[in-house]
């Protein structure tokens, strides 16, 4: 179990720092809406990697070659990575964006973190594929098994917190045309997130080599 768990702690602080719209969404947040935003925020995205896992952890290799032969899955997270990070382009920052947030804001970046990590099905691949890699060197053991990716999950989220904090240090240097600039950057980030996913629905079925990138969370 030590073993487990030792192996387990690199890859969580590493997934933390793969760099993906949820990362710069994540980024975004805590430094214009604060640290509890940004935990909220993560939070969501837990949870559906966590959603994720189980599914992996129920499913088996087939639906991971299932995945690859549908491609409309990425053109559709595409789309919406596409959509949201136009309507984040041309949408006019207000005040109400750097202010204190409620306990419903709070519920709804929850849910916004979750929608944009579920959305991407290349996080649903990395998962498949890392249990299929992963579980024959834990012995298919269910103990083993929850306890590695419970300390992958857990190192995750506290690398995240850290993330938080420090972007949270921002706050008191944005000014509200700082804000349009990053909320721009982000739009412009998350556009390009979905172009990617859109591309790859669109290339031959050979290219969809999903245990060749297993070491990649998202493009």
């Amino acid at each position: 179990m030590i073993e487990d768990i030792q192996t387990a702690i690199p890859l969580g602080f590493l997934l933390s720092f793969m760099i993906g719209p949820v990362f710069f969404v994540l980024l975004e947040t805590s430094a214009i809406k604060g640290f509890r935003a940004g935990v909220s925020f993560n939070i969501g995205v837990i949870i559906a990697d966590v959603v994720f896992l189980l599914i992996a952890y129920f499913s088996s290799f087939q639906l991971l070659e299932n995945l690859s032969n549908q491609p409309g899955l990425f053109v559709f997270g595409g789309m919406i990575l596409l959509i949201y990070g136009i309507v984040i382009f041309i949408k006019k920052a207000s005040k109400k964006d750097n202010v204190k947030v409620s306990t419903g804001t709070y519920l709804s970046l929850i849910i916004k973190g979750f929608l944009l990590n579920f959305i991407n099905i290349g996080v649903l691949a990395f998962w498949l594929g890392l249990i299929v890699i992963v579980g024959p060197s834990l012995d298919n053991s269910p103990n083993r098994i929850v306890v590695f990716f419970g300390t992958v999950i857990t190192i995750y989220f506290i690398t995240d917190l850290f993330k938080i904090l420090l972007a949270k240090q921002l706050k008191k240097y944005l000014t509200q045309e700082r804000i349009v600039l990053i909320k721009k950057g982000l739009g412009v980030v998350l556009i390009v997130c979905g172009i990617v996913l859109i591309t790859k629905g669109f290339l031959p079925k050979e290219k969809f080599n999903i245990k060749d990138g297993i070491e990649r969370i998202s493009e």
